[in-house]
């Protein structure tokens, strides 16, 4: 059945388009290879870290891939984020979440939580383009996933062109947690898709640092050059 639906609604390539294999899932095996993968995690590089130092404490920091203008990863990030792909997040989430489950820094994350949408947003697009990512991130690790505590509170427009600085003042005002109880203690990692001033990651930070004794780490599918 899957090899006649294939024939007539052929699975294509989320980079490239070119048609899927029976045994290729999302990615072709030649886009695959030619992802910028960071391996920060294996190589406990600090260049997500490095984004936030001075503002944000973090226990451990990841990024599964490099993200640049018109590259292979900005194409499918935007298959994910803009056409309903979500297979596209539990693609990178698997893949993620298996290596970080060999790693003895994140076998210690008791909650995974997604950077939220606003609820508007949310209703038009109909899922978090980070959901599922985090989702299977969170089985890998056998750990909890949490989309109920941190809440976005009101919607902001296209944030491409603001600074840094200005984009923090936006964010700052924007997210919030609905209790402070249940996760007093542990250890949060907080996933999103793309990490490139860190301004999303500090709002987000400060409002999860009103939780009691928290500790920090992040997971990205890709960090901006």
């Amino acid at each position: 059945m899957i090899n006649l639906l294939n024939l007539f609604f052929p699975l294509v390539c989320e980079a490239c388009n070119n048609v899927l294999s029976d045994n290729q899932e999302v990615l072709c095996t030649t886009c695959r290879h030619h992802l910028p993968i960071t391996n920060f995690h294996f190589d406990n590089a600090e260049d997500v870290k490095k984004i936030v130092y001075g503002r944000v404490k973090l226990e451990n920091a990841t990024a599964l891939m490099h993200f640049s203008k018109k590259g292979i990863v900005q194409q499918t990030l935007h298959n994910l984020k803009y056409r309903g792909h979500e297979e596209i997040g539990a693609f990178f989430g698997k893949w993620l979440g298996k290596e970080l489950s060999t790693l003895e820094a994140y076998k210690k994350i008791d909650v995974v939580i997604p950077v939220p949408l606003y609820k508007s947003k949310l209703r038009k697009r109909g899922y978090n383009q980070v959901a599922k990512f985090g989702q299977e991130i969170a089985k890998a690790l056998q750990t909890d996933y949490n989309d109920s505590v941190l809440i976005k509170t009101k919607s902001t427009k296209t944030q491409v062109f603001k600074t840094r600085l200005t984009r923090w003042n936006d964010d700052g005002a924007i997210f919030d947690i609905s209790e402070n109880k249940s996760l007093a203690g542990k250890h949060i990692l907080l996933v999103d898709d793309i990490i490139t001033s860190g301004a999303t990651v500090e709002a987000c930070a400060t409002v999860l640092l009103k939780i009691d004794d928290i500790k920090l780490s992040l997971a990205m599918m890709a960090i901006a050059d």
